[in-house]
């Protein structure tokens, strides 16, 4: 400790830590809230109301469980950008022959169109079920979802991060009140909450468990934007080590030289204030992916529970879906409440389908700027990061996001064209999100343990965290893979 050469900067001496002030939390949230809203969408808003009006109370033990074995596979995530300075889309580059890149970077342009439609068609029905159903304007579905696509990914590249932080914020709270109000006035029977710890697999019901694990609260994958959104954030270690290797005060990592050793940082040559100031910006990120999970696990059950009281019997099905499920706000409270649940439902809806737009470009963006030495001498996608050539070369990083938005836009809107069925896209793009997902919920895990230090009893996960991490990895591992043995093996188990 007495050896190591503390580093003297002025810009590092100007950073000033974070208020903790309860209060002040909020403002500093963003990668964690993005998250959420990223989630509570599709699986919240047409899954969790399927699951309560085709099978009642049956399916309440899968929220649960998603929630508590899928925490790790995000927070390590979290925790490794917050932990290193870095995206952890640098740590899959480490890897011999760069594979998790490529895993990643095929399964994400799938992503960008199925995905993309699964999340777009669901805003698009309450628009539908709004103006063409309840107002009568001949308006086909497929329109609706086109303008959303269209128009996501102009405000993304109008406002940068800061939009999307921004929107997801004001979306948060619009779903938020709408369905804590109507489950306090009009909640579940009591008596019910025991199927939260009962296994009940109805016939019928493996798309919908399937949709569950793959998008409660999101995919998987989404912790690889997480990691992209924490690092466009510009706060903590991240912004403090962009600092130092720009003026030559570490090493700078190299995406191609370098190996997974690189990644990690030594909080020890930082002055004690700017320790503070990287810890405390740490513990803000934890407690941001903490909160909105926590939120997502509980607005999930609420929807799943008033679907059961209120509109089970049903197939919850059709282009009107959203004219269904807005029947467990109206028959709970009121016709008047139609219109809150609109603001809700829509807020969610859209955000998950806006966050994935920008989300998943981020993603192919940072593949490609660990694979192509191109890109990687060009990165940066937001506008402050941009040069007259990184805006010309088109293999640059923040051309290829727009590229990768761009096919997004155009896949997705295709698919929402020819087929508008959106509870049917909604659960295959959930269980596409479920059966990629255990590669990626591994490398996260494996990538913190092996590059965080050890010593840091702050970054590093604790005890606790480190034994349920792994054990989690593997009962969603086995769960994933009596999924896929029933639905292409024929090996039913059950449901």
């Amino acid at each position: 400790m007495s050896d190591v050469k503390i580093i003297q900067d002025e810009v590092l001496d100007k950073l000033e830590p974070p208020s903790m002030a309860p209060k002040d939390l909020f403002k500093h949230f963003g990668p964690g809230m993005i998250l959420m809203m990223t989630g509570i969408g599709t699986s919240h808003l047409v899954t969790a109301p399927t699951a309560g009006g085709r099978f009642a109370y049956a399916l309440l033990w899968t929220i649960p469980f998603c929630y508590i074995f899928k925490y790790y596979g995000f927070e390590m995530a979290f925790r490794f950008t917050n932990a290193t300075g870095r995206s952890i889309m640098d740590a899959y580059g480490t890897a011999p022959g760069k594979w998790p890149l490529w895993y990643t970077l095929v399964i994400t342009l799938v992503q960008c169109a199925v995905g993309s439609a699964g999340r777009t068609i669901a805003a698009a029905a309450v628009l539908y079920y709004l103006f063409s159903v309840h107002m009568g304007l001949p308006i086909p579905l497929a329109a609706y979802g086109v303008l959303i696509a269209v128009g996501s990914a102009w405000i993304i590249l109008y406002g940068n991060y800061a939009w999307v932080e921004s929107t997801t914020k004001i979306c948060a709270g619009a779903l938020v009140f709408s369905a804590i109000f109507a489950y306090i006035y009009a909640p579940a029977p009591a008596e019910k909450m025991v199927h939260f710890f009962i296994f009940d697999m109805p016939k019928g019901s493996w798309l919908i468990v399937a949709a569950f694990f793959g998008l409660l609260p999101t995919g998987i994958d989404v912790s690889l934007q997480a990691s992209e959104w924490g690092k466009a954030k510009k706060k903590g270690l991240g912004y403090v080590r962009n600092i130092l290797e720009d003026k030559g005060l570490i090493k700078k990592f190299d995406a191609f030289t370098s190996g997974k050793e690189d990644l990690a940082f030594d909080m020890n040559i930082l002055p004690k204030k700017t320790q503070e100031y990287c810890r405390r910006w740490f513990k803000i990120g934890t407690w941001d992916f903490a909160f909105g999970h926590w939120i997502s696990a509980i607005i999930a059950a609420i929807y799943l529970l008033l679907a059961a009281v209120w509109i089970y019997p049903s197939a919850v099905k059709g282009n009107a879906v959203m004219g269904e499920i807005a029947k467990v706000f109206t028959a709970s409270v009121g016709p008047w409440m139609m219109w809150v649940f609109i603001v809700g439902a829509f807020a969610a809806c859209f955000s998950t389908a806006f966050n994935y737009y920008d989300g998943w470009p981020r993603v192919v963006a940072a593949c490609a700027r660990n694979i192509f030495k191109t890109t990687n001498s060009l990165m940066g996608v937001d506008r402050v990061d941009l040069t007259p050539e990184k805006r010309s070369n088109p293999m640059s990083e923040y051309n290829i996001y727009r590229m990768t938005m761009a096919w997004s836009v155009i896949a997705s809107s295709a698919i929402i064209i020819g087929l508008p069925r959106p509870v049917f896209l909604v659960l295959v793009a959930s269980a596409l999100a479920y059966f990629i997902a255990p590669v990626i919920f591994f490398l996260n895990l494996w990538y913190c343990f092996t590059v965080i230090d050890k010593n840091d009893k702050v970054f590093y996960p604790s005890t606790f965290a480190t034994w349920f991490a792994w054990i989690s990895c593997i009962a969603f591992a086995l769960m994933t893979g009596v999924m896929i043995s029933a639905r292409i093996f024929k090996i039913q188990l059950f449901g």
